[in-house]
């Protein structure tokens, strides 16, 4: 794995970096259509999604395709970055395999759970070993998952704490300690909906 800083960026599709400790709306066919005209236009740099499932994924890209059936080649859009809850007990493997085939850069939300599983049994050695709290064990999974965890904290000293994660990395144990089949989301889900809707 290469060596993380509080420097660290990806690259995302359109060209531009963002850094990976980061920084999204759920659209239609038409928000998409507008997406790419205000990117023609230089309104907008990069274009993303947000709580796509991989069947709205699907459409998206058969819908980016038509789009270039009438535009013109290259005129239907590319994501580059996409956003969608995710951590150990919502790890989300097929949309984050969907993206990574496609070098489309994911982000995640809620990758500290909202503070409520940090009691969680599988956690706990986690915590002990490398003397970090409940969040830097989870922003640091997120990490190395490829992800760009988008922690919310108004707290400076938690947003100072979020930060202080590259001084460790997890073993591939621990990664493997924390998998988990969970379907656990501790916000609304609209992966499970049509894009149409």
């Amino acid at each position: 794995m290469a060596s993380l800083t509080i420097n660290s960026k990806f690259r995302m599709n359109s060209g531009y970096e963002i850094p990976i400790l980061g920084y999204g709306v759920y659209q239609t066919k038409g928000a998409w259509k507008a997406l790419v005209e205000a990117q023609e236009e230089g309104k907008i740099r990069s274009l993303g999604i947000s709580n796509y499932g991989v069947q709205h994924l699907d459409e998206m890209e058969v819908y980016i395709k038509e789009l270039e059936e009438e535009r013109g080649a290259g005129k239907g859009g590319v994501i580059s970055v996409g956003q969608w809850e995710i951590h150990p007990w919502l790890p989300r493997n097929d949309i984050v395999q969907w993206c990574e085939k496609r070098g489309i850069v994911v982000e995640a939300y809620c990758p500290i759970v909202r503070g409520q599983r940090f009691a969680e049994t599988i956690l706990q050695p986690l915590i002990k070993k490398y003397n970090k709290s409940p969040a830097q064990v989870l922003l640091r999974w997120s990490l190395q998952k490829g992800l760009v965890p988008l922690p919310k904290s108004v707290t400076p000293k938690r947003i100072e704490e979020n930060a202080d994660i590259y001084d460790f990395e997890l073993t591939e144990e621990d990664m493997k300690d924390l998998e988990t089949n969970d379907y656990s989301p501790c916000a609304w889900d609209p992966t499970v909906s049509t894009l149409d809707q």
